[in-house]
């Protein structure tokens, strides 16, 4: 776990960091990432493994160090990874646009899926909390079909 928090430090958060500060002075905005203070990464980082998930939970010590600061409806809320949501209202709108995708036959992204598996997974029901791996497909699909169709582009297979 380790190694993989060093990976996701110098690699993964170097991203996210990036387009934070793109999207945020794009608009004139000033953004703190308290969280990100090098004092701080550097205490967790080498803090045990077993103390940052002592409850069986993600953030253990976050949670814990912020019990009596915030409600619990926050101390106690699913972790919820940048930048997606996990309402599931999101993924029936992504599931309604790929259904309009499908039922256009000149759409350009329709060589490029497998109809069975696409419909197969337009048909699964919806839980409570809506999974990133399945917004996933759909997100790629719908902005794949919007780029083709953009750039006039047909594809020949």
């Amino acid at each position: 776990m380790r190694q993989m928090s060093y990976v996701n430090l110098t690699r993964f958060v170097q991203t996210l960091l990036d387009r934070k500060d793109r999207m945020s002075m794009a608009v004139g905005l000033e953004v703190r990432v308290p969280f990100c203070d090098h004092r701080l990464v550097e205490y967790v980082f080498n803090t045990p493994w077993e103390m940052k998930s002592f409850d069986g939970r993600e953030k253990s010590l976050l949670r814990a160090a912020t019990k009596d600061l915030l409600p619990e409806s926050i101390v106690q809320r699913v972790k919820s990874p940048y930048p997606t949501t996990q309402d599931p209202a999101y993924e029936l709108g992504l599931r309604a646009s790929l259904h309009e995708v499908l039922a256009d036959p000149s759409s350009p992204v329709l060589p490029l899926l497998d109809n069975a598996a696409t419909r197969a997974l337009l048909e699964r029901p919806v839980g409570d909390m809506s999974a990133q791996y399945d917004r996933s497909g759909l997100e790629m699909a719908l902005g794949l079909n919007s780029w083709l169709s953009a750039y006039d582009i047909e594809l020949s297979l």
